[in-house]
């Protein structure tokens, strides 16, 4: 079940916190926007928010230490 388009979906959520908030408040419509197909909108809806979270921050701190 990954497809180009669930991956990009992922990449933008880990990355912009500003789709990330989009998503934790409505999961299923963000991913109808994204063109989902029904299985990955049932998966996004179902995933991990606290580990969502903690991931996205792991990747900023990294991205910052990188730049630094």
């Amino acid at each position: 079940m990954n497809s180009p388009a669930l991956e990009r979906f992922l990449a933008r959520i880990y990355v912009d916190a500003e789709a990330r908030a989009r998503f934790l408040a409505n999961p299923r419509a963000e991913a109808e926007r994204a063109g989902l197909n029904e299985l990955e909108r049932q998966a996004l809806e179902n995933i991990d928010r606290t580990g969502l979270t903690l991931a996205a921050r792991s990747f900023a701190k990294k991205r910052k230490a990188k730049r630094a």
